[in-house]
């Protein structure tokens, strides 16, 4: 099998030794996203947790659409908080993006994350061939 990278201008571009996205055959690991604009790659925010999750998901929805797919196409989300209090804001703001039935998914508590950020959230998605 295959793999096939994926990318796109409308996410951040990658600050590491990563790609995007995989495509294997028409499962799509997306890599995490944490809250950057993606035209000048610095974080959105000034530190509202809210403005922060939005901005995760419309990295998401970006590489998703780059891999000819949708949010609704993800399957599996995995999210880091560095504060679980925010857990019941990122689940308003996560059911903004997404459509029932939602996705599998797992939250985590982490002690930090790159550049001073509060979330990041990575998925796996199925392309429809």
């Amino acid at each position: 099998m295959s793999k096939t990278i994926i990318h796109t201008d409308n996410a951040p571009a990658a600050i590491g030794a990563y790609s995007q996205a995989v495509r294997a055959g028409n499962t799509v690991y997306m890599s995490g996203q944490i809250p950057l604009d993606p035209a000048t790659m610095t974080v959105v925010g000034d530190g509202d947790f809210r403005a922060e999750a939005h901005q995760v998901f419309k990295n998401l929805r970006a590489v998703a659409q780059a891999a000819g797919a949708s949010l609704d196409d993800i399957v599996k989300v995995n999210a880091y908080l560095i504060d679980l209090g925010n857990f019941a804001i990122f689940n308003e703001v996560m059911a903004e993006y997404f459509t029932q039935p939602y996705p599998a998914r797992a939250a985590v508590g982490v002690a930090a994350l790159p550049k001073g950020v509060q979330v990041e959230a990575e998925a796996v998605l199925i392309v429809k061939d």
